[in-house]
């Protein structure tokens, strides 16, 4: 059996060799090894991998959503959504262990002499990050937020039995509005949590969604950032007639994701303000978590690589 993580798989991209890795990250130095464990922290792609990368995505490009089709992915992508959790309710909810691993200051907030701390987790799901924090939570003065567009979601975090409006307070809202969410004063926000949230968002809107995380946060506020990167087996894996536009692809339920660069989300994170002109965010992180998966039965790999950042309000 393997041992759960207690190390980071998230290397920083300036860091241009898997030496430097967090201590206990688990590295392949052996091919001959791949079979041995579950996973491997910090793999480098071989040009085999790569050729077949390439080759999958021109064959995206290829054979796209027919053009008579794709307006209805745009048009209601919270219906999918809808969809998505009146089929899966809470059963998608899973202990997102890695969160103290990769966010220790996320679980400060909920240290007993932390003060007043608020924390919104946008794109919410089940509460995946919220009923975590607040179960482990002796700070009388943390109050979480939680958002998602899909009202179903929403609905499935406010039947879960430890949802409690003295310390939370669940609401449907699209992170792509015009506006801020009425229930959120701007700059009252110490932690903004972002995960595998900006994927579903079109590339128009990731300006939008910017400037509102912006304005709810404090100066000093952070956001904590997870998300998919270019050429993770996900993406890979997409089947003809899936992709909408270059890198945004409809899964066979109807909802959308991106498959982001460390460089495109450096770039959104640090742009400059259209109203002030000056950088919105400085990089506290920028980093990769490429790994291996690998079926040890089977002798399967299975590439996997997710973006993870934290950006401090300037």
């Amino acid at each position: 059996m393997t041992s759960k993580k207690q190390s980071s798989s998230a290397l920083d991209v300036s860091s241009d060799s898997p030496e430097n890795a967090t201590f206990g990250s688990r590295l392949l130095v052996d091919d001959d090894a791949v079979f041995s464990h579950n996973a491997w922290d910090h793999v480098e792609w071989t040009e085999e991998q790569e050729e077949y990368a390439q080759a999958q995505i021109q064959r995206h490009l290829d054979s796209p959503v027919p053009e008579e089709e794709q307006e209805r992915y745009y048009a209601d992508p919270a219906d999918y959504w809808n969809k998505f959790y009146q089929k899966n309710e809470n059963r998608f909810f899973k202990d997102r262990n890695w969160l103290k691993i990769e966010f220790p200051e996320l679980f400060q907030t909920a240290d007993a002499e932390a003060g007043k701390k608020r924390v919104f987790e946008i794109g919410c799901g089940a509460g995946n990050t919220m009923f975590p924090l607040l179960a482990q939570s002796a700070n009388p003065d943390l109050f979480v937020y939680a958002a998602d567009y899909s009202s179903t979601a929403v609905q499935v975090v406010q039947s879960n039995p430890n949802y409690d409006t003295t310390r939370s307070l669940a609401f449907v809202w699209d992170l792509a509005s015009d506006s801020i969410p009425e229930q959120i004063e701007p700059g009252s926000l110490d932690i903004i949590v972002l995960i595998f949230v900006l994927s579903a968002l079109t590339p128009e809107q990731w300006e939008n969604a910017i400037s509102n995380v912006h304005k709810m946060l404090k100066t000093g506020g952070r956001v904590l950032f997870r998300d998919y990167g270019r050429y993770d087996l996900a993406q890979l894996r997409f089947k003809q007639n899936r992709l909408l536009k270059e890198n945004f692809y409809i899964r066979g339920d109807g909802t959308r994701v991106y498959f982001f660069t460390s460089e495109e989300i450096a770039s959104l994170f640090t742009s400059s303000s259209p109203d002030s002109g000056t950088p919105r965010f400085e990089i506290e992180q920028n980093a990769v978590d490429q790994r291996l998966i690998v079926n040890r039965r089977k002798e399967l790999k299975m590439y996997r690589r997710w973006l993870q950042g934290k950006f401090r309000k300037l």
